[in-house]
């Protein structure tokens, strides 16, 4: 007689086998620093690609912004639990270049999962920047900006400024600022990220040099060259609209753009990646021109540097669970996934075929001024205007912040403010090429 336990341990595993999935789906941690209309885009892209197919979840966790979540990343790569995959800003980028035993270059990742990859498929000033000297594309171009001039259209008219004419040239925002400001507006002209905006867009906008070496685009050794007398001149003209009224400082990083969407500001040089904010958010109309420039500039405008960031693949993981970065990768490079995060964002399309379809589909027509940071970076570089890639970047920035608020405050003057930001960034510059001597 066969035992009741012997016919239970049958029936029991038999359910388990018919219950238990074929193989388990395989996780990958994706940490990031989008908040706000830009998380629930990110939560979006790890749902699209989970409901797309079984073997992979990936898992997105919001880490603060840039700076904490790498400084996050840095600690939890040391403790052994570091994320697949990190998003780091692309002042970060250099950085991460240094930290050979912490990345597999994303070319590897795709190369070992036997996923298709051309790096030319990628819009060339994007991929560029982050593409080592060997040619080795390192990390996935992923929410890519650059500096756009944002304006309200509703304050224009008020103030009796041509909205669709709006200021092309420094000098004309200065007039426009007035004319605003004479109208009753408190906050004519704002600007986040000013040393992103005023000093390495403004540089490369002018095809004139930020830092030596390419922008440190050739090497290690290059020094801040930012204290020339065309910087010099255009933080003097800053500093001279913040006293009489017309340019409001509201504070560093992305501080300024709550002030714009909220309609307290009628001017703002930023991201074009807050066109998603506005669109969402803004109860005025509003629209989207190039980055301001000096007309007796030789050679201006040239175009404007990369922003945003890319991701990062993270070192010491399991072959399957790189496999399943692999295929999320492929998954955000597909051309209609690109096209849908163009143009939900305002960031830059990540393909040359995202780009021509989202022409080819009329959006840009629709949507007019969404097709200016694609039109500022898909012109021609130069040695001067390929970018910005130095150590210490995140060190440099605060830096510049410190100095030019005191020169908003009155305390040095421009040409102080910016020799001192250049001494102080130059030391850090130093300090990186000795601790990273090959």
């Amino acid at each position: 007689m066969k035992s009741p336990f012997l016919s239970l341990s049958a029936t029991a595993m038999a359910l388990a086998l018919v219950s238990a999935p074929a193989h388990a789906q395989v996780e990958v941690q994706w940490w990031h620093s989008m908040g706000g209309a830009l998380g629930e885009w990110v939560n979006d892209l790890a749902k699209d690609f989970n409901t797309s197919q079984t073997a992979y979840k990936v898992v997105p966790t919001f880490k603060g912004n840039y700076d904490e979540s790498m400084t996050a990343a840095i600690a939890a790569f040391r403790a052994g639990n570091a994320p697949h995959i990190l998003q780091v800003f692309e002042v970060g980028t250099a950085t991460m270049m240094a930290s050979k035993g912490a990345i597999v270059p994303v070319a590897k990742i795709m190369a070992d999962a036997g996923v298709p990859f051309d790096p030319k498929a990628y819009v060339p000033a994007v991929a560029g920047y982050y593409t080592a000297p060997n040619g080795q594309m390192l990390s996935f171009p992923f929410n890519s900006s650059t500096t756009v001039f944002h304006y309200n259209k509703d304050a224009f008219k008020a103030a009796g400024i041509d909205a669709e004419n709006p200021p092309k040239t420094w000098p004309e925002v200065t007039l426009a600022a007035a004319k605003l400001k004479a109208s009753g507006h408190k906050c004519p002209f704002t600007t986040s990220w000013v040393s992103w905006t005023q000093l390495e867009s403004f540089s490369a906008w002018h095809n004139v040099e930020f830092a030596t070496k390419g922008n440190g685009m050739r090497g290690n050794d290059a020094r801040l060259a930012f204290n020339t007398p065309l910087h010099v001149r255009h933080i003097e003209n800053l500093a001279n609209m913040s006293k009489q009224g017309l340019f409001v400082y509201k504070g560093r990083g992305n501080a300024a753009d709550a002030t714009f969407v909220s309609g307290e500001c009628a001017m703002t040089t930023g991201s074009s990646a807050l066109y998603g904010n506005i669109k969402r958010n803004a109860k005025f109309a509003s629209g989207i021109s190039t980055l301001p420039y000096y007309p007796d500039v030789p050679g201006a405008p040239q175009n404007t540097v990369i922003g945003g960031a890319s991701l990062w693949v993270m070192s010491g993981k399991k072959a399957e669970e790189y496999k399943g970065v692999a295929q999320f990768f492929a998954h955000l490079s597909k051309t209609e996934e690109a096209v849908k995060s163009h143009q939900r964002t305002g960031y830059l399309p990540v393909t040359i075929a995202s780009y021509e379809a989202t022409e080819k589909s009329g959006f840009y027509k629709q949507n007019p001024g969404t097709d200016v940071s694609v039109t500022q970076m898909i012109r021609k570089t130069t040695d001067k205007s390929r970018g910005i890639r130095l150590g210490n970047f995140v060190q440099i920035r605060t830096i510049v912040d410190e100095e030019m608020e005191n020169i908003w405050s009155g305390k040095k003057t421009a040409q102080e403010g910016l020799d001192s930001a250049v001494k102080r960034g130059n030391e850090q510059l130093e300090r990186f090429e000795k601790a990273n001597k090959s």
